[in-house]
């Protein structure tokens, strides 16, 4: 309801999923799970979204989840191409120097339609998911801090500031590197310092005169104390991402309003005077650290709650979203149509492996050249490789791929093959074969002509656009759809 003009949320008292934190991981799973039909409320503490860009790349795999998720149009729309680095140069810092590519470009092809990152802000691109997963029915409760959880065999309460309490079937926690949950729960993180040296990254509004534009990544480099970079961001002319690394390990960055400015004037010749607004702002050492375990009963962890990256490479918000979007189906299946409880140990079995390899790829950006020209992030930031080959949900292989794999998009004579897998059914695919019978409601199958990206077989696409099944004939397909839940009729 609403009063004066403000919408006042009343808390339900039960929902089959509590998701604490409304960071991109926590929406796209209340996204996902609201497109499934599963009950869910997403809470956050903080009495809006998130107002900085702490994150602002989209890499090309989770390009092709918000493509499913039917979100591509918009989230391209509020982004932009990353634009290419450059040096400024000289004793004040305004001489144009070199330019170059922070990311290697790639060309799409018939398999892979979106081949580079795209910028958006973090805040801008969590606008976009509000948006539609408001669109959906869902909704984020603002002001809702979880402060406690009691667990037994049916379900898990949930207690908040205020005195409410909620009973859930399921909690995922999503509230971030500090996860108040984690910590609850005892879940102890096991990782190292990337960099001794202090960060800070604001995000800012400059005036139209100042020495930098929109059409590049300005980099100022060897300065006095240390090194800065403004990146523009899309949706408001004169928006900049700051980022400082600073020379002495014991400087303890500012961030007020009047400490970024002093540190940007300081780094850079930008004037204290061009600078309207510091929208936020924050610091940090950067650190990589992971989760012992994703899960303990009922509660799971995602995003930040589980792994925490330095932030080169783009890949941190990018492995939260895809944890969420790894967990929706597998919740849906337990919670709607009877799959073993023990589904959700693979999404720990499967995740957790991925963001170990993840964050080692961070760090390694991070040290190898930060601020340089030799920093380039080359394809394995674009997360199309990453796969769950040999995972428990993985059996089979037939053509040119094995379980596991990520399942290519391609031409067909009406539209794509991605246009077959949106949405949160399974798609058997046909690929130069005939198709099995099999009626299944919840499997969508289709006969393909020759494609050499899949090779000759039966591919069995899971939800989250993974190959769960291959063969080259349907022998253990039934039962494998049968160990997860999927009804066969008759």
């Amino acid at each position: 309801m609403e009063l004066n003009g403000v919408k006042e949320y009343v808390l339900p008292s039960t929902t089959d999923v509590l998701i604490v934190g409304a960071g991109p991981t926590g929406l796209v799973l209340a996204i996902d799970l609201a497109r499934r039909g599963v009950p869910a409320l997403l809470v956050e503490k903080a009495d809006r979204l998130f107002p900085g860009s702490r994150g602002k790349g989209v890499q090309p795999r989770t390009l092709e989840v918000f493509d499913d998720l039917g979100l591509i149009d918009a989230v391209q729309r509020a982004g932009r191409d990353y634009p290419r680095m450059l040096s400024w140069e000289g004793p004040d810092g305004t001489e144009r120097g070199a330019e170059w590519d922070m990311i290697e470009r790639s060309e799409p092809t018939e398999g892979e339609p979106y081949a580079n990152a795209l910028l958006i802000g973090q805040s801008r691109l969590q606008e976009v998911l509000h948006a539609h997963l408001r669109a959906l029915g869902g909704d984020v409760v603002f002001g809702c801090e979880a402060t406690g959880l009691t667990q037994d065999a049916e379900g898990v309460t949930a207690s908040f500031a205020d005195g409410r309490t909620v009973r859930a079937r399921h909690v995922v926690a999503a509230d971030g590197g500090r996860s108040g949950i984690r910590r609850a729960l005892g879940i102890a993180m096991e990782g190292e310092a990337v960099d001794p040296k202090p960060m800070l990254v604001a995000d800012l509004l400059l005036t139209p005169d100042v020495i930098v534009d929109d059409r590049n990544w300005h980099v100022w480099r060897g300065g006095s104390g240390g090194g800065a970079v403004l990146c523009p961001l899309p949706g408001e002319a004169g928006l900049f991402q700051l980022i400082i690394q600073f020379d002495d390990e014991n400087t303890v960055p500012d961030t007020d309003e009047e400490g970024v400015v002093a540190h940007l004037t300081s780094l850079t010749p930008i004037a204290a005077r061009q600078v309207t607004t510091v929208v936020w702002a924050s610091d940090f050492r950067p650190r990589a650290a992971l989760a012992t375990r994703y899960r303990d009963g009922r509660v799971l962890l995602a995003g930040d709650a589980a792994h925490i990256h330095s932030p080169a490479g783009g890949q941190g918000l990018n492995t939260g979203v895809q944890d969420a979007y790894n967990l929706g189906w597998k919740l849906e299946r337990v919670l709607r149509h009877g799959a073993p409880a023990a589904l959700l140990d693979t999404y720990e079995q499967e995740r957790l492996p991925v963001a170990a390899a993840v964050l080692g790829l961070s760090t390694r950006l991070h040290r190898h050249a930060l601020l340089t020209r030799n920093s380039q992030r080359g394809g394995e930031t674009r997360q199309l490789a990453l796969g769950y080959r040999g995972g428990p949900l993985a059996t089979g292989r037939a053509g040119a791929l094995e379980a596991g794999d990520r399942a290519p998009d391609g031409p067909l004579p009406r539209g794509r093959i991605f246009d077959l897998l949106r949405g949160p059914h399974f798609t058997l695919l046909a690929v130069d074969t005939p198709a099995p019978a099999l009626a299944s409601p919840q499997v969508h199958v289709h006969e393909l002509g020759a494609y050499e990206a899949y090779g000759r077989g039966l591919f069995l696409v899971r939800p989250d656009g993974y190959l769960g099944w291959a063969g080259e004939d349907a022998t253990g397909l039934h039962d494998y759809l049968a160990s997860l839940g999927v009804p066969q009729l008759p």
